[in-house]
């Protein structure tokens, strides 16, 4: 019964964390996969370094985002951090 009382705060600690980083992060991971694996061709989309785009092209680990008229880029996959809403498009119609 000691050895339990000392390695119950140990346990402890293990359980919050789980909960409170492993958890959350693991699922925060799958969305941004299914995100990642959804992608289409014509979708828009902002990358990490903020550039909006649209893709022109997708393969297996790249990119091609169209960023204006006769200029595209070509990024990996895992460099667009979200695919823009039907919300956004109508707001970025407005400006």
């Amino acid at each position: 019964m000691g050895d339990f009382g000392a390695m119950w705060p140990i346990l402890l600690m293990m359980v919050i964390f789980y909960f409170l980083l492993y958890r959350p992060q693991k699922k925060q991971q799958k969305h941004r996969q299914q995100m990642l694996d959804s992608l289409k061709k014509g979708a828009k989309v902002i990358t990490v370094g903020g550039i909006y785009g649209t893709i022109e092209t997708l393969d297996e680990k790249t990119a091609t985002l169209r960023i204006s008229e006769k200029v595209e880029i070509k990024v990996t996959r895992s460099a667009i951090n979200q695919v823009l809403g039907k919300d956004s498009e109508d707001a970025e119609n407005d400006k």
